[in-house]
């Protein structure tokens, strides 16, 4: 009952702004509505007879699996410890000793090694051979003082939980190894708790496939209602799965529907889900010409257009006419909202509104970026490289991301693979000049612009072993290893040529990472250097609505300095 009660509230609400935009009085004297307006009783009944998946189902596998296990690092400079005895420890021997490790006791009791915890996050839906990021932590009982330079030796990651007051192991999820990169912070030194956190941007391997489906309610639990709820979905998605195009819902149970996710969903399964729930199963006896008009008039309302979107969007081709007409709306909201349902059913005239609520709607970047990043034709391509010059990071990163989701092989963003350790991609765009680098997802550094020049008098640690010094037009890159012979490499004093020549001297990404942390605390660089300005959703701006309807204007040099303050400065 009160699923029911929950789902009735809200479509009444879903109503409200259209009722009183009609000038009918809203209230709890239903009757009195109806009397007053018969084109309301009209359309609150189409509404009302309208059923919709999500009126029988609710989502499942949209969570994110968490897998961990204890782990070893190696590679450190006496800055490890011999960890106390405990479940952690006991846990660590057992899978040494199953891998043939010799004299695993003597190996944890060295300072060049520690036991930390890793863990990473399946994603949902992800697919096995996917990449996920892994975060490492010592333990705060042991004795180790930095993972700085370390190595995580591979590790199985395993679900884990409590199972009759004990922690039970569960299947390998997932494998990792690799550099470990500690947390930067923005000096480019680290305090004694920083040196015990470290990541793996992407360091992760999934080695299972997570399903997506749909759980029926209990109450409409049936063989026949599971099928029926399939067949509606199937009209509407379709996706290439094995080599053959098929419908994308599988009813597994009288419970249970397994979902498949079409290409253009892949990189936003939240609004994949919100779109199949809106799938009419049950529409009303107008027929589907009367309920367009009702949504093309809730499109209308800035508070009604995002829900009114998804449910065009569920309808399908039939519904781009009305999505078009919302573009034409003087509220951003609105034509944002449309233009997001447009890009997922394929029609590129989205791509400049797209374009524009990056720019302008803080709070729909994430989401204007992933719908362009889902318009693979010259309008889609064109509107993201336009983005590539914008004054905010974050823009400029999400829509260098969003490209080569397109096409990774793109002239313009394909860049270089320096050996294991890093991608460099060296953009040719205009705007001020911009270095970005991740801590998450795949270890990559990005220029924005093609010169990124060093200034004279810079002294930098790259990792333990590498040093740069600029003191003219070129930068020497040394690398000092006790016992052998000293490495030095001359080349010009530019970013992009001395973390080539970190890499080439046998440096890896973390060491990379460092001397731009050093550079841009010492103001070295006359570019900016941001880490991980990826647009989010979640980080305390105001709400798209509040951006489309805030009055006045700024200045250029207003503009700019806001947009630092929110998104660029992440170092």
């Amino acid at each position: 009952m009160a699923r029911h009660a929950c789902q009735s509230a809200s479509r009444f609400h879903f109503w409200l702004p259209l009722m009183a935009g009609l000038g009918v009085a809203v209230g709890c004297a239903g009757p009195a509505i109806r009397s007053q307006s018969p084109e309301i009783e009209a359309l609150a009944h189409l509404e009302e007879s309208t059923k919709l998946v999500g009126d029988y189902t609710t989502a499942w596998g949209l969570g994110s699996k968490r897998i961990e296990r204890a782990a070893l690092i190696t590679g450190l400079a006496d800055t490890g410890s011999d960890p106390p005895p405990g479940p952690q420890r006991a846990t660590l021997l057992a899978d040494m000793q199953a891998r043939g490790v010799m004299e695993p006791n003597r190996l944890l009791a060295s300072s060049a090694t520690a036991l930390a915890w890793a863990h990473g996050y399946l994603p949902p839906g992800c697919r096995k051979g996917d990449r996920f990021d892994i975060f490492v932590e010592v333990p705060s009982n042991h004795d180790t003082t930095s993972l700085a330079g370390g190595w995580l030796m591979e590790t199985r990651l395993v679900e884990m939980a409590v199972v009759g007051n004990m922690i039970r192991d569960g299947h390998e999820l997932g494998v990792t190894q690799g550099p470990l990169l500690v947390d930067p912070v923005s000096s480019g030194t680290l305090d004694s708790k920083a040196k015990l956190r470290a990541r793996l941007p992407g360091g992760g391997v999934s080695l299972t496939d997570r399903e997506l489906g749909l759980v029926v309610a209990p109450e409409h639990r049936s063989f026949a209602m599971s099928k029926r709820l399939g067949d509606w979905i199937n009209r509407r998605f379709h996706a290439v799965i094995r080599g053959a195009k098929r419908g994308v819902a599988t009813p597994k149970t009288d419970r249970y529907i397994q979902l498949e996710v079409p290409p253009i969903y892949r990189h936003d399964l939240a609004r994949y889900i919100r779109v199949v729930q809106c799938v009419a199963v049950i529409e009303p006896a107008e027929g589907r010409h009367a309920r367009l008009q009702l949504l093309a008039r809730q499109l209308t309302d800035p508070v009604t257009a995002p829900a009114a979107a998804v449910r065009l969007e569920a309808i399908g081709k039939d519904a781009i006419p009305v999505l078009r007409k919302g573009l034409e709306s003087k509220d951003a909201e609105i034509r944002f909202a449309a233009a997001e349902a447009l890009a997922y059913l394929g029609e590129s005239v989205a791509a400049t509104h797209l374009a524009e609520a990056a720019t302008s709607l803080r709070s729909a970047r994430p989401a204007a970026l992933a719908a362009l990043g889902v318009l693979d034709d010259a309008n889609g391509i064109d509107a993201l490289q336009g983005l590539l010059s914008s004054r905010s990071a974050e823009t400029r990163y999400g829509a260098f991301r969003s490209l080569r989701q397109i096409d990774p092989g793109m002239p313009l963003v394909k860049g270089e693979q320096l050996g294991d350790a890093c991608s460099l991609h060296v953009l040719d765009v205009a705007g001020p000049p911009l270095v970005h680098a991740t801590r998450s997802h795949r270890p990559e550094i990005v220029l924005f612009g093609t010169e990124h020049p060093i200034s004279r008098g810079l002294r930098a640690e790259a990792g333990r072993s590498i040093v740069v010094v600029v003191d003219g037009p070129n930068a020497t890159v040394s690398r000092f290893l006790p016992g052998q012979s000293d490495q030095d490499l001359s080349v010009p004093a530019d970013v992009a040529d001395v973390v080539r020549a970190i890499i080439e001297l046998g440096g890896g990404y973390p060491d990379a990472i460092q001397f731009l942390q050093q550079a841009s605390a010492g103001r070295s660089l006359a570019s900016r250097v941001a880490f991980d300005a990826v647009p989010t959703q979640f980080d305390g701006r105001p709400g798209i609505r509040e951006e489309a309807t805030t009055p006045g204007e700024e200045g250029e040099a207003t503009a700019a300095a806001r947009e630092d303050r929110t998104s660029d400065d992440r170092s």
